[in-house]
C-alpha cells in the first residue's frame, strides 16, 4: 500500500513562511519584539532551521523587506502603465495607496516600523533605504512626466512634490483617518498638481 508522505517546503516556501510570521508580529508588537524563538513557533520550526534561512537579525529584515518589494511591484503590475501621461500615472499610484491602506494595510505598518528604526540602527537603514529612495523616485519621475506631458503644473518641482505625497501617506499612520478623509486628501493632493485645464481630464 502506497503512504502518501506530506510535501516538503522548498527553500522559498520556507522562507516566505518565516517572512509572514516576522510580519505578523511587527505589526502585533513592532520590531522592538521580534524575537526568532516567536517567529519559529509560528511557522512549526526549530530555532537552528530558521537560523539556517536567516543567520542574523539583519537577514531577517532584509526578508521582510523583500516581501514587501515584491508585494509592491506584483500590485504595481497588475496595470500596464505604458503610455499613461503624468496625471493618469499619479492616479493610478493613488489607487494603489487607497487598496494598500484598506486591503493590505500591513505593509505601510511595517514600512513605517523599519523606516522609524532606521533613524537610529545604520544596518536596517541599509537595508529600508534603496526601498523608500526607489518609490520617492518613481513617484519624481511621474511628477517629472506631468511636467513634460502638460498635464501636471508646469512650475511643479518633481522632487519637492513626492515628499509632500509620501509625508501625507506617512501621516496616516497616526490618525487613521477614513477612507472618505483619504480620497478627500488625495483630491487636493491632484487639485494642487495638475495643470489648468488638464489633457489628462
Amino acid at each position: 500500500m502506497q503512504v502518501d508522505c506530506p510535501k516538503r517546503e522548498s527553500g522559498d516556501e520556507r522562507r516566505l513562511a518565516i517572512a509572514r510570521a516576522a510580519r505578523a508580529i511587527i505589526v502585533e508588537r513592532g520590531l522592538e519584539g521580534l524575537r526568532t524563538r516567536d517567529i519559529a513557533a509560528r511557522v512549526g520550526i526549530n530555532i537552528a532551521t530558521l537560523h539556517y534561512h536567516v543567520p542574523s537579525k539583519e537577514a531577517l529584515v532584509a526578508l521582510v523587506a523583500q516581501s514587501l518589494k515584491e508585494e509592491f511591484r506584483d500590485q504595481g503590475m497588475r496595470r500596464p502603465r505604458e503610455g499613461r501621461t503624468g496625471l493618469e500615472l499619479l492616479r493610478m499610484e493613488i489607487e494603489d495607496v487607497i487598496e494598500t491602506l484598506f486591503e493590505a494595510p500591513d505593509r505601510l505598518s511595517i514600512m513605517a516600523e523599519l523606516i522609524e528604526r532606521s533613524r537610529r540602527d545604520p544596518s536596517i537603514a541599509a537595508i529600508i533605504r534603496p526601498m523608500t529612495g526607489h518609490w520617492r523616485q518613481m513617484l519624481a519621475d511621474i511628477f517629472a512626466l506631468g511636467v513634460r506631458d502638460g498635464t501636471l503644473r508646469a512650475d511643479l518641482d518633481p522632487q519637492a512634490a513626492a515628499h509632500i505625497f509620501l509625508g501625507t501617506v506617512a501621516g496616516w499612520r497616526s490618525s487613521h483617518p477614513d477612507r472618505s478623509e483619504i480620497e478627500a486628501a488625495f483630491s487636493e493632493i491632484e487639485r494642487a498638481f495638475k495643470a489648468p485645464a488638464s489633457k489628462g481630464d
